[in-house]
C-alpha cells in the first residue's frame, strides 16, 4: 500500500519515520519531495580505463552549491535529507518529471530497503545536448513510501547504512559466490 500524505505526517509526528531536515511543503499527496545536497562524486580516470566489480573505484568528491552537469555526463549526488525507515516500510526514489523533460535522468537503485538510515545517493545523467546547472537545495526527486505486509525479518544493515554525502559504489565488498 502506498502511503498518503496524512499517514506520512502521522508517522513523522510519532517518529516512526524520520526525514531530516524537512519542510511541511515537501509532503505531497502520495510522496515526499527530496532536495539536492551539496556533494557530488565522479569516477576518477584510471590507467586501464576499465572499472571492475572486484576492485575499489576511485572517486573525486566535489562539495559545491552549484554543479554544471555536461551533456552525456554521469555524476553521483546526494539528497539533503537523512531518512530513517522503520522495518516495515520501503521507499521508491523517483525523479521529478519537470527535470526529466530537460533531459536530466535521476535514478537511485530504485528503492530503499526497510531499516535503511542515511542520505540517499542519486545517480544523475544528462541526456540533453546542453549542460544542466544543478543547485543544492532544489527539489530533485520524491520518495514514495509503501508499507509491507509485515516487519522485515532482516532489515537493511548493509554497506551503505548511515551513508552521508554522495557515496560511490561498494560493489567490491560483495561476497558473491
Amino acid at each position: 500500500m502506498i502511503l498518503s500524505d496524512k499517514t506520512i505526517i502521522k508517522m513523522l509526528k510519532n517518529k516512526t519515520l524520520s526525514i531530516l531536515p524537512l519542510n511541511i511543503e515537501q509532503i505531497q499527496p502520495a510522496s515526499v519531495d527530496v532536495r539536492l545536497g551539496d556533494t557530488f562524486c565522479i569516477v576518477e580516470d584510471s590507467a586501464s580505463s576499465i572499472i571492475t566489480l572486484e576492485n575499489k573505484i576511485s572517486y573525486k568528491t566535489i562539495k559545491t552549491d552549484t554543479y554544471i552537469l555536461l551533456p552525456g555526463q554521469f555524476v553521483l549526488a546526494t539528497t539533503m535529507e537523512f531518512i530513517d525507515l522503520p522495518d516495515n516500510l520501503t521507499a521508491f526514489v523517483e525523479g521529478r518529471s519537470s527535470l526529466g523533460r530537460m533531459g536530466l535522468f535521476i535514478q537511485n537503485a530504485g528503492w530503499v530497503d526497510p531499516g535503511f538510515k542515511g542520505e540517499i545517493t542519486l545517480e544523475l545523467y544528462n541526456a540533453n545536448r546542453c549542460a544542466i546547472e544543478l543547485k543544492s537545495g532544489r527539489r530533485v526527486g520524491q520518495l514514495v513510501f509503501a508499507e509491507m505486509d509485515d516487519f522485515a525479518a532482516k532489515p537493511y544493515n548493509g554497506k551503505y547504512q548511515r551513508q552521508k554525502g554522495a557515496t560511490g559504489s561498494r560493489v567490491y565488498l560483495d561476497n558473491d559466490l
